[in-house]
């Protein structure tokens, strides 16, 4: 019974490192989603750029807009993989601090929130993207 303890405490480490988790699969999920805009940037962009130059002359803007658009893409799912790979660091750091026996809550606490500020300028970017990408839609005119 020398080990229960032990076992107690990395249970209390468990259920600490089950949020950071969860936020990691939702991260997960943003990165998923970002990852097929950007092909089907990249796809579209390809047609474009193969196409004849008069019909390149047409899309000019639709091509200025499809670089713009991969670049925040870009941004994005950089800050979004920024974010997940802090979150990693907390989790490893929770089992770490508990292994050593030391108190971890400073640099938790600022990874958690570096992740946290990561994440928000990520979403930005795709926000960012999403009205790029719906601005070069013509919407017609309502008629009153």
């Amino acid at each position: 019974m020398e080990h229960a303890p032990e076992i107690i405490t990395v249970a209390q480490v468990i259920q600490q490192a089950v949020a950071p988790v969860f936020l990691l699969t939702g991260v997960g999920a943003v990165l998923s989603v970002l990852s097929v805009r950007l092909a089907r940037v990249i796809d579209r962009f390809r047609v474009l750029d193969t196409a004849s130059n008069s019909e390149r002359a047409t899309h000019a803007i639709e091509i200025d807009t499809l670089i713009l658009r991969a670049r925040w893409i870009h941004w994005a799912i950089s800050l979004c993989t920024t974010c997940a790979l802090l979150i990693c660091i907390v989790i490893a750091a929770l089992f770490i601090g508990s292994e050593l026996g030391k108190d971890p809550s400073t640099p938790i606490a600022v990874l958690f929130i570096a992740a946290m500020l990561a994440l928000t300028t990520g979403l930005l970017c795709f926000l960012r993207e999403i009205a790029l990408s719906t601005n070069i839609i013509n919407f017609p005119k309502s008629q009153e």
